[in-house]
């Protein structure tokens, strides 16, 4: 099981978002994979989502924090 907060939330981007994400430098990584620790503890749908599959929460928390970062 990954640790690492930045290799945890690469893992539960899309292709083409984890691509985008590791190009950034590792300090943007790391705020953003703040973001999506955060994201995960403080929505409630996520932790329903999350008792039925830890990845699909992930992932969900994941495009979150990217529709965020893009607008």
């Amino acid at each position: 099981m990954r640790t690492d907060p930045v290799e945890r939330f690469l893992a539960a981007l899309d292709p083409g978002h984890r691509e985008a994400v590791g190009a950034k430098p590792r300090e943007e990584q790391e705020q953003l994979a703040a973001a999506w620790e955060r994201e995960l503890e403080a929505d409630d749908e996520l932790d329903i989502l999350d008792e039925l599959s830890p990845a699909a929460a992930e992932a969900e928390a994941a495009r979150r924090v990217m529709d965020r970062d893009a607008g």
